[in-house]
């Protein structure tokens, strides 16, 4: 079975907001939104950036621990010469576990081709729609969505510009505020593993170029990311499994994408 889908015609935008043309975007981008289907191409995309995590198998083995033998009214594990501590055997003191972690595990969510097609198809479509960019907590005055804006946007080296002149002419500078506003201490033993601080998503910035000086310029912004339109997956589309993130689309994107994700859709 197919979807038949219509297109729609969206403005673009210069560098100061102001609307100099318009066309019409790729069918894909009136998908129905498969919140199902996102979640799980978003465990597998994410679950292929873990590290496999195991333990020395020698672990709790290196040890001259003997059992002391019958008789003694002491249960026959074996246990450290001198101190009499039990090891080696699992389920005794300073023993070895009985199933520690081993790096063999699976822990990567295998998914298909389609289903990852139609994922990145599905959170391409969410970005249109107004009800989902809000339900995920973003603020924006843009009266239209998909933002899209002409290729000058690529050619943006300065971070200042970005975030003083450019982002309040889109109607994105309310959503940088709240995630500043965000940024708190995380909680408990993480502060000290490389996390300790827990910041929320802000705008995606998609382009035609991977080596653009936007990709610089945008990356010292809180909480905005700057993709190519090669290499967008729903891990940027979908932080989380949730659909809607707000995005802003370059005009030459905009073209990638639609060679990208070209061909028919199917139920």
């Amino acid at each position: 079975m197919y979807i038949e889908l219509e297109s729609k015609k969206v403005p673009v935008l210069d560098l100061q907001g102001n609307k100099i043309e318009e066309i019409e975007l790729p069918k894909f981008f009136s998908y129905p939104v498969r919140k199902d289907l996102i979640r799980r191409v978003f465990i597998s995309e994410f679950t292929r950036s873990l590290q496999p995590k195991g333990r020395d198998p020698m672990a709790g083995r290196r040890t001259s621990a003997l059992s002391f033998g019958i008789n003694l009214g002491l249960a026959r594990v074996p246990r450290v010469k001198q101190s009499g501590e039990a090891a080696l055997a699992p389920n005794t003191v300073g023993g070895r576990l009985a199933f520690p972690p081993t790096p063999e595990k699976r822990i990567v969510e295998e998914v298909n081709e389609k289903e990852k097609k139609l994922a990145i198809i599905s959170a391409l479509s969410a970005t249109t729609i107004p009800d989902f960019v809000a339900m995920r907590g973003h603020k924006f005055t843009a009266s239209y969505l998909p933002i899209i804006v002409t290729d000058e946007l690529e050619k943006v080296d300065r971070t200042k510009s970005l975030y003083k002149e450019i982002f309040p002419k889109l109607g994105i500078a309310e959503d940088i505020e709240r995630v500043k506003e965000r940024i708190r201490i995380r909680s408990g033993k993480g502060k000290m593993r490389g996390r300790r601080y827990k910041r929320s998503k802000g705008p995606l910035i998609i382009v035609s170029n991977a080596h653009s000086p936007l990709i610089q310029a945008g990356s010292n912004i809180e909480g905005v990311d700057v993709v190519s339109a090669n290499l967008v997956s729903v891990i940027h589309l979908a932080p989380g499994g949730h659909p809607g993130r707000l995005t802003i689309y370059t005009k030459s994107a905009i073209d990638i994408l639609s060679k990208r994700l070209q061909g028919r859709v199917i139920a």
